[in-house]
């Protein structure tokens, strides 16, 4: 192909506008000081389930789900350091959630899990960039009538389940990937604070 037909080539470009976003939807949140007092809220909340016996629920569509299942891996698995497996459950059975879908519809895949699943001192972790999933939404009120603690993470000012759930992390970002990038950050800061609760791992350096 001639040299003046070839496509510009773009993709530093487009990697540098990229991480600037990313960078700014950082700083935001980093800023926002009821953020991450929900943050510190949500685990301890997490930590004190874990350590009475009790286990944590995560539930999200599409990428959100994907952050739900890495999220329980991490704790019934392994983060940075060997220690005991931690009890960790993603709403990511592909038998359930086609059965429901089928069955009842897909609003309430995750619904009817928690019921079955969902028990008093247990906590249910709520994924949605949105805040509007209609799933989602019937998701917690279903944790809150069997007794669990809700953690919302969610994005764009929290759309219907905004003040639904115990605990609420509304995080900056105009759109999805950047949102779930957040959310991300914060399930990993999760199991870092659940550890340093639990006692599993070194003290924090200074």
């Amino acid at each position: 192909m001639p040299a003046a037909e070839r496509p510009a080539r773009t993709t530093p470009q487009s990697l540098s506008r990229s991480l600037s976003d990313a960078a700014a939807a950082l700083d935001a949140l980093r800023k926002d000081r009821a953020l991450i007092d929900a943050a510190g809220a949500a685990a301890e909340r997490l930590a004190a389930a874990l350590v009475a016996g009790g286990k944590v629920l995560i539930c999200g569509n599409g990428g959100s789900l994907c952050d739900a299942a890495h999220f329980a891996e991490e704790l019934t698995g392994r983060f940075r350091a060997d220690r005991r497996p931690l009890a960790a459950l993603a709403c990511a059975d592909a038998a359930h959630i086609t059965c429901t879908a089928n069955d009842y519809g897909f609003d309430h895949v995750f619904s009817r899990w928690v019921q079955a699943l969902g028990r008093p001192g247990d906590c249910v972790i709520l994924l949605s960039t949105s805040g509007n999933s209609a799933n989602i939404l019937l998701a917690a009120h279903a944790a809150r009538a069997a007794g669990a603690t809700t953690i919302a993470l969610l994005g764009r000012g929290g759309g219907s389940l905004r003040g639904v759930c115990d605990v609420e992390l509304i995080v900056p970002g105009d759109t999805s990937d950047r949102i779930q990038e957040l959310h991300m950050l914060l399930l990993h800061w999760f199991v870092e604070a659940i550890e340093q609760e639990l006692g599993l791992s070194p003290a924090p350096r200074k």
